[in-house]
């Protein structure tokens, strides 16, 4: 029965999953979003060799790198949207790779050395949500001011000096 199991997970995992498998990358086929887009979850400690794969594979334009939370007391998700382009690419293959963090400590591997265009994003999802980017060469707040305390975006976070509408009047 678990036999089976593998071989249907095997035979809906899409192309990026299915070579990350026959060469040996840890990871988990989460499906796909509604454009299509395979999700494949990795484990942080492999992010690093598991994007240099995808580097050298084609995935050359990290196009968005993120982060959100799936509520108070759940884990936080750094997240990277990557991209095979070339000149003569009209409709570039996509894969979005997933990164699960506890709350309570999220550290990741930076990919800033893979992907230039991760600096600022990082940097953003280090500001609104706490994670932390490790070998990241300027990780430090972007949008709020350097003294601010907690991560606005997390759904745990209650403003400073957080008052009521009605008591404005």
């Amino acid at each position: 029965m678990a036999e089976e199991n593998q071989e249907l997970a095997q035979e809906s995992a899409g192309p990026v999953s299915s070579w990350l498998g026959e060469n040996g990358f840890a990871h988990e086929f989460l499906g796909r979003d509604r454009s299509s887009v395979e999700l494949i979850k990795v484990e942080s400690q492999v992010l690093l060799p598991i994007a240099s794969a995808l580097y050298a594979y084609g995935f050359n334009y990290l196009q968005c790198q993120g982060a959100y939370d799936e509520g108070p007391g759940q884990e936080l998700v750094s997240f990277y949207h990557l991209l095979k382009v070339d000149d003569d690419v009209v409709d570039p293959e996509e894969v979005r790779l997933k990164v699960y963090l506890p709350r309570d400590n999220p550290k990741v591997p930076s990919v800033y050395w893979i992907w230039k265009a991760a600096d600022f994003q990082e940097r953003e999802s280090y500001d609104m949500y706490g994670i932390v980017y490790e070998g990241h060469p300027n990780l430090k707040r972007l949008l709020m001011p350097e003294d601010w305390v907690g991560w606005p975006l997390r759904k745990d976070y209650i403003s400073p000096d957080f008052y009521e509408l009605q008591d404005a009047y």
